[in-house]
């Protein structure tokens, strides 16, 4: 095993710590919000994209200002964000607004 990747096994970040696999758990979001994007915008929740909004951005931060830095955890919301803003687009776009 290379030395670089034991240093990133046994990191602060690394996949023995939930800030690896829950980053890795929160793809799932990304993941659904896009196979949403073939659906018609009558199905969309609009109450319910705004809380993934809400719930992305505030995660955002926190993997800004946790120590050690989680920048998958931030990377995975900022996609997230940008997913469910689309969709709340399209919802909004939908329903006249």
């Amino acid at each position: 095993m290379g030395s670089s990747f034991r240093a990133f096994l046994n990191s602060p970040v690394g996949p023995k710590t939930t800030h690896f696999w829950g980053p890795v758990a929160n793809w799932g979001f990304v993941a659904a919000g896009l196979a949403d994007m073939k659906k018609p915008p009558e199905m969309i929740s609009g109450n319910m994209t705004a809380v993934m909004c809400v719930y992305s951005a505030l995660f955002m931060r926190f993997a800004w200002m946790v120590k050690p830095r989680n920048y998958l955890l931030l990377a995975c919301h900022a996609s997230n964000e940008a997913v469910q803003l689309c969709q709340l687009s399209r919802w909004a776009k939908g329903n006249g607004y």
